[in-house]
């Protein structure tokens, strides 16, 4: 039960950070007239950070496998 609460918690927090890091003050920070490599500045910034809470997400959610008592048996043992 532990380890679905922290991952639960663990992905509540990825949520409140992709809040902040999608929010105004951000988001102005990288609206300049810039190119990095042919694509505008606040592009590149969106997807990069769009891209690495994806990957976050992933980890977490594959980083330990569920408690033993989520495997549900829908029969008695014989």
């Amino acid at each position: 039960m532990a380890t679905r609460k922290r991952r639960t918690q663990r992905i509540v927090g990825l949520c409140l950070l992709g809040c902040v890091l999608f929010n105004y003050p951000m988001l102005s920070l990288f609206d300049v007239s810039r190119l990095v490599v042919g694509i505008p500045l606040l592009y590149g910034y969106i997807f990069s950070v769009w891209a690495l809470l994806i990957l976050l997400v992933g980890l977490v959610v594959s980083a330990a496998p569920p408690a033993r008592d989520d495997y549900r048996r829908p029969y008695p043992e014989a």
